[in-house]
This record gives structure tokens, C-alpha cells and sequence, in this order.
């Protein structure tokens, strides 16, 4: 990692392409920037510009109901984590809580799905506002959309690792990738140290962030938070716990947090994960005698799980109350990335 000062630019309209050299420019530059900065903003994603617009109108009509009305989608009326989160639900290592308010879902599968029905936590059927069709439609055109890119950008990032393209295939299947809908409203007498979300790395193997607004800070190897303001037509794309792991360290789990936000801010996170199942660890190519491997197999689902519910307040609850317990070897908050680094050194 560098002292980075500034998120690089990634256009990736010739990831794949036919052309040999400009394919391998962009994941040269890929690599690059997961090695030495952990966050890369991507324009030439291929996403219409029509299904952000209806993305962004459907969660701001959402987000405007009374509270009582959002509240009867509460993300812990579900066993598999899927709903709205009111503001404050959410509590990060620092133990501050956030300004924010959200909606989560995933891939939205059918209530007679065999994980789901077998307990599985992260698994199963989304919970959907009630008489709103529209938000339904809008919101999943734009997971699928953003889900795609997520594949295109997952063999990038294997090429990138110096292997095949459809290497790290085989360990997506059926993930629990959550979309988050985020509204930080203004709020001109919040303190200025108070967050609008906290400081944290990211639970699964990268992120794809479509933001409105500034707000966004990254922290570089020095511990300094540098800006990441929005590109116009870009998405961020951040590195998370698991492609740490699998690098063995040579990609970092970048640590980042929302500060205090100066307008109204909407912001829409697609955490691309790995399986439920699968065991991630550090791959062979970044193991040898002066490499030794850095991290404990993990199970990728397992970890997420763990990690929500070391965050989120309804959890947090039904764990005191020995209604769920945490995974076997679970990890603390905030185990990956710079501040985990440098606390240890």
C-alpha cells in the first residue's frame, strides 16, 4: 500500500475486449489500484444511465414515507436479514452510531429455496414495501445490472491476481451479494465528529458503490482519510476481506467511513460475495517460504454473517437474548484493512 492522495479513474470499457492490449492496460491498472490504493472509481461500466435514474426515484420515494410506514418492512421483522434499517440500527467498532438510514436486500429467491427453509441467515426471499411494485421493479433492474458488472469485474480482479480469467468463478456460487439503499440526511446540528457511517472495511470480496454525493473518505497507509468524491458516470469499487485473504495481503481491505455529510446524500453499495460456503484462503501463487500464508481460512458466508451481527442492533439483541450464537472462530469488527494493520504493528 502507498500514501495514496487520490482515488484513481479506471475506464473499463475494454475489460474484455478483443483487443488484447487494451485489455490487459485495464487490468494492469486494476492491479495497480487494488495493490496500492484498495479503491478504484470505474467509468465504462455499462449500466444505463435510465436504470440509475429509476433506482435513485424509487428509493427517494421510499425513503420520504412516514416512519411508521417504512418500519413495517423492519429488517428485523426477517430471519435473513432483508428490509429498512432505521437510523441509529447500526453500530460500527467505533462505537458510535450511524446517521444514516437503509434498505438491504440481495439476490431474491423463492420462500421454498432449501437454504432458506433450512435457517440459513442470509439466504432466501427479500422483504418488499408493501403496495409498491414500482420500487420492487427499479430496484432489482438495478441489482441485476450492478451483479453483471460484478461478474465482468470479478475476472478482471483473477486476471489481475495473475491467474486465469474464470478462476475465481467457482467460489461465487449462489452468494448472498446485498444491495443497501442509503439515505444520509442533512443535518446542520449534528456534531462534527459524528459519522454517517463508521469507519470499517468491507465483509465480502469487493464492493461496487454508486454515490450522489461527497462524503465518502478512505484511509492510506499513513492513517490520513482522503477524500473519494463521486466521478461523474463512475463507480467506486473498493477491495474487501476476502480478496484480502486470497491475496494473502497483497490487496488490502481498504478501511473507509462516511463523515458527517454537507447535503443530502443517497448512496447504493452492491457488496459482491462469495458463496455462503465457500472456504476462502490465502491462494497457492501468494504462498511460499517468504510469504507464509497471513490468515486463518475463512468461511465466507460465516464471516459476513458474524460481522452483521456484531453490527446491527436487532442482532446484537437476539444474540444476548441465545436466540442466534456467532459462528465458530468468529472475528471481530474491523480484523481486515489499514487500522487493523496498524493496530497490530
Amino acid at each position: 500500500m502507498s500514501s495514496f492522495q487520490e482515488i484513481p479513474v479506471i475506464d473499463i470499457t475494454d475489460l474484455g475486449s478483443d483487443d488484447a492490449e487494451k485489455h490487459k492496460a485495464v487490468v494492469a491498472a486494476i492491479r495497480d489500484a487494488a495493490e496500492n490504493v484498495g479503491f478504484l472509481t470505474v467509468t465504462g461500466h455499462g449500466i444505463p444511465q435510465e436504470t440509475i435514474d429509476g433506482l435513485l426515484s424509487e428509493t427517494k420515494k421510499f425513503f420520504a414515507l412516514p416512519e411508521e410506514e417504512k418500519m413495517k418492512a423492519y429488517i428485523g421483522n426477517s430471519t435473513n436479514h432483508r428490509g429498512y434499517v432505521p437510523e441509529g440500527e447500526e453500530v460500527f467498532a467505533s462505537g458510535s452510531k450511524d446517521m444514516k438510514e437503509a434498505f438491504d436486500l440481495s439476490v431474491d429467491l423463492p420462500a421454498d429455496d432449501p437454504d432458506y427453509v433450512a435457517g440459513n441467515p442470509m439466504l432466501g426471499p427479500n422483504q418488499w414495501p408493501e403496495g409498491r411494485p414500482e420500487f420492487k421493479e427499479k430496484v432489482m433492474a438495478y441489482y441485476n445490472a450492478a451483479f453483471e458488472l460484478g461478474q465482468r469485474l470479478t475476472r478482471g480482479f483473477s486476471e489481475a491476481l495473475g491467474l486465469e480469467p474464470e478462476a475465481l468463478d467457482k467460489y461465487f456460487e449462489k452468494p448472498p451479494s446485498q444491495l443497501r439503499l442509503i439515505h444520509y440526511p442533512y443535518n446542520p446540528d449534528a456534531p462534527e465528529d459524528r459519522p454517517g457511517i463508521g469507519s470499517h472495511t468491507d465483509y465480502e470480496a469487493f464492493t461496487l458503490l454508486l454515490p450522489t454525493a461527497p462524503g465518502l473518505e478512505v484511509m492510506n497507509d499513513e492513517g490520513e482519510w482522503i477524500d473519494a468524491p463521486p466521478v461523474p458516470g463512475g463507480i467506486v469499487i473498493n477491495i474487501g476481506d476476502m480478496m484480502e485473504v486470497w491475496s494473502n495481503g497483497l490487496f488490502t481491505a481498504t478501511s473507509h467511513r462516511v463523515r458527517k455529510v454537507k447535503e443530502e446524500r443517497y448512496s447504493f453499495p452492491l457488496f459482491y460475495s462469495c458463496g455462503y460456503w465457500t472456504v476462502v484462503e490465502p491462494l497457492p501463487q501468494f504462498v511460499d517460504e517468504d510469504h507464509p500464508p497471513a490468515y486463518e481460512p475463512v468461511t465466507a458466508g460465516e464471516h459476513l454473517h458474524a460481522q452483521t451481527v456484531q453490527t446491527f442492533t436487532y442482532l446484537k439483541d437476539r444474540l444476548a437474548r441465545g436466540e442466534i450464537t456467532l459462528p465458530e472462530n468468529s472475528r471481530a469488527l474491523s480484523s481486515f484493512g489499514q487500522e487493523a494493520k496498524r493496530k497490530a504493528s
